[in-house]
């Protein structure tokens, strides 16, 4: 049963999931520069009525919480898993591996469980693999340059993230979760150059390079040095 070619659209998930973490262990902790319309920083409005709805969904799902191609890893490998093991319960009861109706509704019920399992499980992996893509020091990366892999960069107060490719003083690449600060004026899209100012528990500020902001802050930091 194992091996039967009835189980094969699940290897082929699993497959999926599984080169997708190599992926993401390969690029440092995950980034989203494949060409998708929903990122990690999807522009979600959670304001008002069914907004909220659809916002609280996303979230529930993972998106916006954890790098789109992380989230895609778990949730490819979670349908190849969940599709195969409940083929594997059904054949051992009726000797026989599901198929027609039967073999779709098994698809969906694994489709439905991996996206919920997924949004749940993609959070703590998508730590360990920053903690892969981060040393102890982190506060090394304060004062590097880096460039905007997600969509855009949100307001620390919006309650999302994005992500940024820097590169640290040792040349080495590092896919940062990020925020702006909530007086930033300017918000840096895929593509533009930002520059990290501090860290977070749980992501860095960065402001976008060569700008207003950059030179408000500069400003600011030139004064507390001056301060008594």
């Amino acid at each position: 049963m194992l091996f039967n070619l009835l189980n094969l659209p699940y290897w082929i998930f699993l497959g999926m999931g599984v080169l997708l973490f190599l992926v993401v262990i390969v690029s440092g902790g995950g980034d989203d520069d494949f060409d998708f319309d929903v990122d990690a920083d999807a522009d979600i409005d959670v304001d008002t009525g069914g907004d909220f709805a659809m916002g609280s969904m996303f979230g529930l799902l993972g998106v916006g919480k954890v790098p789109l191609i992380l989230l895609l890893a778990t949730d490819c490998s979670l349908v190849g898993l969940f599709g195969w093991m409940i083929n594997v319960a059904i054949a051992n009861v009726t000797g026989t591996i599901p198929t027609g109706l039967l073999g779709g509704v098994v698809g969906a019920a694994s489709l439905m469980l991996s996206l919920f399992c997924g949004g749940l499980i993609s959070r703590p992996l998508g730590k360990i693999f920053a903690d892969f893509g981060e040393d102890a020091s982190g506060d090394r990366l304060i004062g590097c340059q880096g460039t905007v892999s997600s969509r855009s960069i949100p307001l620390e107060s919006q309650g999302k993230i994005g992500q940024v490719d820097v590169l640290d003083p040792n040349g080495n690449l590092v896919t940062i979760n990020a925020t702006l600060p909530q007086w930033a004026k300017i918000i840096p899209n895929r593509g533009n150059y930002v520059l990290v100012i501090e860290r977070q528990p749980e992501s860095y500020r960065v402001i976008t390079k060569d700008s207003s902001d950059q030179q408000q802050w500069l400003s600011n930091s030139s004064q507390l040095k001056d301060s008594p």
